[in-house]
């Protein structure tokens, strides 16, 4: 009773919340194109758009997420500095409330749906109150040149730092409602693909010069070609390889290759209609079944960790771990916890820090376990918690007529036998993304993208890809849009 009584308070209050709402007929396919590109662009545009009030000069404010920006969306020092940080964290902590059972569930009952929608939201603002207190006490320094042409406090200037940074983060939270209840597609996985595209093609074209050579790698090598005799980058070896970033134009197009052929193994279980004689189907599971979004789960907790870390530690707490001016562990506990993000930080040659081997070994193997148990973990999580687990699948395909062929067209016996496969497939799957996220920041991603959001990118990609054609199809064939629960 209590329980009831607990999510009917919080449902009431929170339903007063401003919130997208979802719409009550079909919206075209054109329109829904039109949202998403709509909202894409006010992404951009929050993201060129400084925060008032902050010092900038060299060694005053620090970004919290560092090397994790492209990973979490948004600009630094800009309107979307907080990104997509408290929606992912109220996805961690709903995820393990839930998988853990603390919180009782039934996602496909509408009143749980609403309870979980109601409490995400109170969650993301919570997170966002939080990690825009944290920017502000830590990592962002009021300018006291402004302070002083306004005539008022630096302690003024950084309240309004703070109220910049909470409400950029809430305008992406309700943007990524928008995407998701008007467009196509999720907006956080929009904003990803955004951010990581544009590193990479800036890594990749960009003529750009920093210290007297080209940013992007293609007019690099044109740049090498003239001014570089062979034998140069002969004696150079790997080294002259990394610096230059060729190796991480090859690791780029292998993580997308490798990508885009998990994406379509699959495992297909035969289905049959109960009804109908000789209409007959299939039901695939993908190797990449939780999808890469999982893998933003396990570096979201990673990034939480470091900027936990860097919080102490600008207040003067070294018992963690001491960093650099760019934010980067040196020693302690923190060192072994910072994730490998490019070859400067295990490739001897390269580190501008030194290091024994034993302590980079020990470093790579706890980024290696935290990602591979991560993966694999967090994809468990979120196959039961977005409705992907092997009873709501088993209870999908009972409502639609089908069954498996020779065995009894029961949900609990289609229960059972998806029990044998989609857990495990999962399991596998987030674990060899967590490997390959590793490796693929071991060599080097172009743009310094990382090896997630390489990956997140070009599953996002892949995945926006299917759902444009799905839109596509199901314009043009109505009764396909009814047959999958759509709208009429």
């Amino acid at each position: 009773m209590t329980e009831i009584n607990f999510k009917e308070v919080v449902t009431k209050v929170l339903s007063k919340f401003p919130m997208v709402e979802r719409p009550g007929w079909h919206i075209h396919f054109k329109s829904k194109l039109a949202w998403t590109v709509g909202i894409l662009v006010l992404f951009f545009a929050l993201g060129n758009i400084p925060l008032f009030g902050l010092d900038t000069s060299p060694g005053s404010s620090m970004d919290l997420f560092g090397r994790w920006r492209a990973l979490f969306a948004g600009q630094r020092f800009s309107l979307t500095a907080l990104g997509i940080m408290p929606i992912v964290d109220a996805s961690i902590v709903l995820q393990l409330l839930t998988g853990a059972g603390i919180l009782k569930l039934n996602l496909s009952d509408t009143r749980d749906q609403a309870f979980y929608q109601n409490l995400q939201k109170l969650l993301v603002l919570v997170f966002a109150a939080f990690i825009s207190l944290t920017y502000v006490v830590g990592f962002y320094k009021p300018d006291p040149g402004i302070a002083s042409q306004l005539n008022v406090s630096l302690q003024l200037i950084s309240v309004f730092l703070f109220v910049q940074v909470f409400v950029g983060g809430m305008l992406i939270y309700f943007m990524d409602e928008v995407v998701s209840k008007w467009g196509i597609g999720s907006g956080i996985s929009l904003f990803i693909l955004a951010g990581v595209s544009q590193q990479v093609i800036i890594g990749l074209v960009s003529p750009i010069r920093v210290g007297g050579w080209a940013v992007g790698v293609i007019p690099r090598w044109i740049q090498i070609a003239r001014e570089v005799a062979p034998y140069e980058i002969l004696e150079g070896g790997l080294t002259f390889l990394f610096e230059n970033h060729l190796i991480a134009l090859i690791s780029t197009i292998a993580v997308f290759c490798i990508v885009v052929y998990l994406e379509t193994t699959r495992l297909e279980i035969p289905l049959a209609h109960s009804m109908a004689r000789g209409a007959r189907g299939r039901f695939p599971i993908k190797l990449l079944y939780a999808s890469v979004l999982p893998m933003i789960l396990v570096r979201a907790l990673q990034a939480s960790i470091q900027g936990f870390g860097r919080m102490l530690y600008s207040r003067g707490v070294t018992i963690f771990g001491t960093y650099d001016s760019y934010g980067n562990a040196l020693s302690g506990l923190m060192y072994y916890l910072d994730p490998i993000y490019s070859p400067w930080d295990w490739f001897p040659s390269l580190m501008t820090t030194s290091h024994a081997g034993w302590q980079i070994a020990a470093r790579l193997g706890v980024d290696l376990a935290f990602m591979v148990v991560g993966g694999a973990v967090f994809a468990l999580f979120w196959i039961n918690t977005t409705g992907m687990g092997a009873k709501d699948v088993a209870a999908q395909i009972h409502r639609s007529g089908m069954q498996i062929p020779g065995h009894r067209r029961t949900p609990a016996t289609i229960e059972r036998l998806m029990e044998g496969y989609i857990p495990k497939i999962a399991l596998i799957g987030g674990a060899i993304l967590g490997v390959l996220c590793v490796v693929a920041n071991m060599f080097g991603t172009l743009g310094q993208a990382s090896g997630t959001g390489l990956l997140l990118a070009v599953s996002i990609a892949y995945r926006l890809y299917e759902d444009v054609a799905s839109e596509q199809m199901m314009e043009m064939f109505p009764m396909m849009r009814r047959f999958f629960g759509g709208e009429g």
